[in-house]
């Protein structure tokens, strides 16, 4: 009987001894896990770059199909007309220079030059241009009146419409409002004899001025 309790009490002390043993090792495993997490660096997500939206075109021939030139002027840098195309006391309220390819199939070209903010401002409106090389000033006084904007940075997009046939007038009233700017344009594609398709492409190009500078 004594041998048979001696068993039973030298069984539950292994198994003791045993619980403690597994006890200890999950005991380190969990201490171990613990300084592992201690000694990560944590690292932050950079914030990702938004990147500004591009500012939508004005151009009114964009969506219309109709063939586009590259029209270049020596008075544009960097998307900033010079001063002295302006009519500001700085300016000397002369045309920019402008060129372009001469276009196939066209006889001559009507120019404008509007001013989108100031609700279709026309500052330049030459019809029947046969030239494609135009200097500095070309423009008469009664065909261009320099950006004078009253505060502020605006845009100034000039037009080059290249035409199968001359047009009677190319609509619209210089140095003031145009509301019906756009539908006065594409007024050009209807030709003296009532024809569409007169407009073979366009020139465009932009810049903006700001008061002051």
């Amino acid at each position: 009987m004594v041998n048979k309790m001696k068993k039973v009490v030298l069984k539950g002390l292994l198994c003791t001894m045993l619980l403690f043993a597994l006890t200890g090792c999950a005991t380190e495993e969990s201490k171990t896990e613990e300084s592992n997490t201690a000694n990560e660096v944590v690292t932050e997500a950079e914030p990702e770059e938004v990147a500004e939206p591009e500012k939508p075109s004005t151009d009114i021939f964009i969506d219309s199909g109709i063939s586009k030139f590259e029209v270049t002027s020596a008075d544009l840098h960097d998307g900033v007309w010079d001063t002295v195309i302006t009519k500001t006391e700085k300016g000397s309220n002369v045309s920019p220079q402008l060129s372009w390819e001469p276009v196939e199939g066209a006889q001559c070209y009507v120019i404008y030059m509007v001013d989108k903010i100031a609700g279709d401002w026309i500052h330049w409106i030459s019809n029947n241009v046969t030239e494609t090389d135009l200097p500095q000033g070309w423009a008469p006084e009664g065909e261009y009146v320099g950006p004078y904007p009253p505060g502020g940075t605006h845009d100034y997009e000039v037009y080059v419409v290249a035409l199968k046939q001359p047009v009677e007038r190319a609509k619209g009233s210089l140095n003031s409002s145009n509301l019906k700017f756009k539908p006065n344009v594409f007024a050009l594609d209807e030709a003296v004899e009532g024809e569409t398709g007169n407009i073979v492409a366009y020139g465009y190009i932009s810049g903006t001025y700001t008061y002051g500078d």
